[in-house]
């Protein structure tokens, strides 16, 4: 059996399981979440661990992580390609506040448990609206003491490509004063906008700890450089 089938026939398996179950846990984390926050976000962290155990043993795909990511209140950047790292990212740090897009936010059922989860939904054609949203938003994020995961890029990217970061995340570095964890993810070679996905090994990378405070082009400058870490030149195909 050659390659490619082999790698469709995987990720048909993939979203035979992952999505009816996804979506079982969606209604199980709506009746969860009115006996309180925490049996709730059991649910997440199960899921989250489930979806890691199903892209192991049924996609092939190993995740290593290079690197710690520190625990106390502080601002996760990470390198966006695919949706991969969504939910691995939930499962390797501490129960982060998500900075997401609105359209996700207002999906049925899933918006709802996000909104209980802790997610600051951002409505990227919103301008200057936008930005005062989101720093709204996770100044009330830094007072559950939580950290605050955000893809600075504002949306997912083809390997090999380093779009500029979005304002949005000056904003939000300026108004909070954590510091910065930025975190390089190579997950598209493996994971890209199609159906199939392909076996294999994604690294996550955590860069040096980004103080507080620091000039916006320098922040910017530091965080460009330590999410593109991983960036090697376009996907090949295989």
């Amino acid at each position: 059996m050659g390659r490619p089938l082999t790698a469709f026939l995987r990720s048909l398996l993939y979203a035979a399981i992952f999505y009816p179950v996804t979506a079982v846990l969606c209604v199980v984390g709506v009746i969860a979440s009115l006996f309180g926050r925490k049996p709730m976000l059991a649910i997440v962290l199960g899921w989250v661990d489930f979806h890691h155990a199903l892209a192991r043993h049924v996609l092939g795909i190993e995740v290593r992580v290079a690197g710690t990511i520190p625990r106390g209140c502080n601002i996760i950047a990470v390198k966006h390609q695919s949706m991969f790292e969504t939910l691995e990212m939930v499962r390797l740090t501490n129960l982060p506040v998500i900075v997401l897009k609105k359209e996700l936010a207002d999906l049925p059922l899933f918006g709802f448990l996000t909104g209980r989860y802790g997610h600051i939904a951002v409505e990227r054609s919103a301008g200057t609206k936008a930005l005062r949203a989101l720093v709204e938003e996770g100044r009330k994020a830094a007072e559950s003491g939580r950290s605050v995961l955000i893809y600075p890029e504002g949306t997912r990217v083809r390997p090999g490509e380093t779009p500029p970061l979005r304002s949005g995340f000056a904003a939000m570095y300026r108004a909070l004063g954590f510091p910065v964890i930025p975190v390089a993810v190579d997950s598209g070679r493996l994971w890209g906008r199609g159906f199939v996905h392909r076996s294999g090994v994604i690294t996550f990378k955590v860069g040096e700890t980004i103080p507080p405070g620091l000039p916006r082009k320098e922040v910017e400058a530091r965080v460009h450089a330590a999410i593109n870490a991983l960036e090697s030149g376009p996907e090949v195909s295989a």
